[in-house]
């Protein structure tokens, strides 16, 4: 059975998992769930994924939801090609797991309310920011931030000198948040978070991700 993700391509857990794929050659088929018509709560769905969200992977006869679950078994899977996610060595195993869960644990909770409050939520409801929400994680996301700009300031990645899964966890909440919460400054201002996110936005894998359907 070929590789298919069950997904759509807004979806920022999607994105990762194609971008992943991107990374280690693998070929896949992007099954779109259509989300606006409630497919993802459907029976056919929720067999797949219990709790009605995307993206779903399946390869084989592994189906897997989470996407960082995915994206560490894709890097697992396919370790013998394309870009070594997890380093190569167990000390940089071990960072790169670090900084998924700093992403997790941190970026994440800051990145993604500021996402939908500066961005999705007109998109969805039509209605505009709550400010506190906004101006509550800006505070944590400044915070986050000044820890990734000391500690990219000594590497180049944040696993160390070598591009990884830590790195690209931070690929679609941050894209989203660069060109559409007005924002992008928290980013900028910090000149070795840019340049680090300048570096990895433009690598190939995520390219192909962001544009993937179009002509």
């Amino acid at each position: 059975m070929a590789v298919k993700v069950y997904g759509i391509p807004l979806s920022t857990a999607t994105r990762n998992a194609m971008a992943t794929l991107y990374e280690k050659g693998v070929e896949f088929e992007l099954v779109t769930v259509n989300m606006k018509e409630g497919a993802h709560k459907r029976p056919e769905h929720l067999k797949l994924n219990p709790f009605g969200k995307v993206p779903v992977y399946q390869d084989e006869d592994v189906t897997l939801f989470e996407s960082r679950a995915i994206n560490r078994y894709i890097s697992t899977k396919y370790e013998g090609q394309g870009t070594p996610l997890f380093g190569k060595t167990p000390s940089e195993k071990a960072l790169v797991e670090q900084w998924i869960e700093v992403e997790g644990q941190n970026y994440y909770p800051a990145m993604s309310p500021l996402n939908y409050q500066l961005f999705f939520k007109k998109m969805f409801s039509g209605e505009g920011p709550d400010e506190a929400i906004v101006a509550t994680n800006v505070q944590k996301l400044n915070a986050v931030l000044d820890i990734y700009e000391a500690r990219l300031a000594e590497s180049k990645y944040l696993a160390g000198d070598f591009f990884s899964l830590a790195d690209l966890s931070h690929y679609a909440q941050t894209e989203y948040f660069m060109k559409h919460s007005g924002k992008s400054d928290l980013i900028t201002s910090r000149p070795h978070v840019a340049s680090w996110w300048e570096d990895i936005s433009n690598r190939s894998s995520w390219q192909k991700t962001i544009t993937y359907g179009s002509s």
